[in-house]
């Protein structure tokens, strides 16, 4: 991981944190020792908690989505007398 001093990051703070953003962390450092360590959010922190709905419109559910299998399963379940 990168390591840039205090002076650098912040000549260069909106390079350095856009660069991070796309993956590539750094640290800062001061008088060369490290201080903090600058990262991307995950995108689920970005884009908070999961709704219902979010895959609206992607995904096709067939009518007969209740009795799918059903034939397979009646002939797993059925008694023989």
């Amino acid at each position: 991981m990168r390591k840039v001093n205090m002076r650098e990051a912040k000549t260069h703070l909106s390079r350095l944190v856009e660069r991070a953003a796309k993956g590539e962390g750094f640290i800062i450092a001061k008088a060369g020792k490290p201080l903090v360590k600058v990262v991307p959010l995950s995108r689920r922190e970005e884009t908070g908690p999961r709704r219902l709905g979010f895959l609206a419109g992607e995904i096709a559910v067939p009518d007969d989505f209740d009795r799918m299998g059903q034939d397979a399963i009646e002939r797993a379940f059925r008694t023989h007398k």
